[in-house]
């Protein structure tokens, strides 16, 4: 055999080869798994001899501590306890003084703030809006008339106390400068001018910027006011006298009374404008008709009369019921202009402009009632109302007046009473009105608000 066939083949080299390097590479493996396991449990030794180091240290100051004590006498041990409890009570004591000061100091802090909050006054808007209530009269009268009256009276008496000697600002009379009383007066005299012409002018100015809900802030404003001047005032006695304050007083409690009043006699002006012209506007539509089924019974009348001269017995018989009917209507006509209380009963709602949860419920004597919703949706509303329920009836204003007392506590405004708007559902409305008026031909309860729909979609499309 030749050298060439004794040398071993790359395949017969290669795969032992290979069989020993992946053995390798799982024992190097192994050894470094083997190693980590080792260097944790010699990072836990090395923790382990740690502790029981610091034990033993433990151990030997505790050992320390005992034999010291029990080196001690007890004459000793005594003296030592004594000691630490005098010691525990010079702690306590400090900490009670502490205690104490920081008190006091609490207490002289609350005064300051309360002294602040008593020398402010508010002045914001909106915090006297939100604690508002219904506003409450101080001097009911029975109309803005009698109010002004009163506020002349009030002005009379505000001149003839502001005069000299009027007893509208007290002062001491003692008062002397460079020995002279005189003198002394005289400047009392005028300084008690300044600190009253200082005052009316506070006054003032709270009753012409005056409004009804801010009144207890105008109340509380003017008693500082003269509060202040008499702390200036002090050294010589300078004061408002309290009989002309509760007349400044009284005159801001007048006035406020007579701009809520005024409010709400202009409110009821408007209301009953807007009545008025409801009523000649209904008024109006019933002479039109009066006009148009006259001339219409007039032109039936004459072609009867020619049909019947002619002899045309059938036509003259469908003309004798066109003004049948035509008498009915004017018969009906009537009976509305003579009947104040008959009329349409109106359910509507804006669901773009209120909610799903808000309808309105009035009543309109006009022939057409759907001229009246239409005016209803006018440009002071974005969309237009939707009705959900129009029937007649004879006694409309009755229908109406129970509808706002059932649904009164769900009122939107409860202070004018003659917005109509209520917090219901159309379904709710429904139910009293079937109890009122029976069973209501048409009830839409569902509300086409096709504009607002067509906004809505619209805007999901963006």
């Amino acid at each position: 055999m030749t050298a060439v066939e004794q040398q071993p083949s790359l395949v017969d080299i290669s795969i032992p080869w290979l069989f020993a390097r992946g053995h390798a590479r799982k024992l190097l493996k192994a050894l470094i798994e083997k190693s980590d396991q080792l260097d944790r449990i010699m990072g836990m030794s090395q923790q382990l001899v740690a502790e029981v180091k610091t034990l033993r240290a433990q151990q030997k100051i505790a050992f320390q501590q005992l034999e010291e004590l029990g080196a001690l006498s007890v004459t000793q041990l005594e003296i030592k306890r004594h000691t630490l409890e005098n010691e525990i009570a010079h702690r306590l004591n400090e900490f009670e003084l502490e205690k104490a000061d920081a008190a006091e100091a609490l207490d002289v802090l609350k005064r300051k703030i309360k002294e602040a909050h008593h020398s402010l006054v508010s002045t914001d808007d909106l915090a006297l809006l939100q604690d508002v209530g219904v506003y409450q009269y101080r001097h009911p009268l029975s109309d803005a008339v009698a109010y002004q009256s009163v506020l002349e009276k009030i002005d009379n008496q505000i001149k003839q106390m502001v005069k000299k000697d009027g007893g509208a600002v007290l002062a001491t009379t003692s008062w002397q400068v460079n020995g002279s009383e005189k003198e002394g007066r005289a400047m009392v005299r005028d300084f008690s001018k300044l600190m009253l012409r200082a005052f009316n002018a506070e006054a003032d100015n709270a009753v012409r910027s005056l409004k009804p809900y801010k009144l207890d802030n105008a109340i509380d404003r003017l008693n500082k006011v003269a509060e202040t001047i008499a702390r200036l005032g002090q050294t010589m006695h300078i004061r408002i006298s309290p009989a002309y304050l509760k007349l400044r007083l009284q005159e801001l409690e007048i006035t406020a009374d007579f701009l809520q009043k005024q409010a709400e006699e202009k409110e009821q002006e408007r209301a009953d404008r807007a009545r008025l012209r409801e009523e000649r506007k209904a008024q109006q539509e019933i002479e039109n008709e009066r006009e148009r089924l006259e001339k219409e019974r007039q032109h039936y009348s004459n072609a009867l009369d020619a049909l019947v001269e002619k002899g045309d017995e059938e036509a003259a018989a469908r003309i004798r019921e066109y003004l049948t009917g035509i008498e009915e209507s004017q018969r009906k006509v009537e009976e509305r202009a003579a009947n104040t209380r008959a009329g349409y009963v109106y359910v509507i709602s804006n669901v773009g402009s209120f909610g799903d949860r808000v309808v309105k419920i009035g009543m309109t004597r006009r022939l057409d009632p759907s001229d009246r919703i239409r005016e209803l949706s006018d440009a002071s509303v974005p969309f237009n109302f939707d009705i959900h329920a129009l029937f007649f009836s004879d006694d409309a204003v009755g229908i109406e007046t129970e509808m706002h007392n059932r649904l009164d506590t769900t009122r939107v405004n409860s202070v004018n009473r003659r917005r109509e708007f209520f917090r219901a559902s159309p379904l709710e409305v429904k139910k009293h009105l079937a109890e009122l008026a029976g069973e209501l031909l048409e009830f839409q309860e569902m509300p086409e608000a096709l504009e607002y729909r067509q906004c809505l979609s619209s805007q999901s499309t963006r």
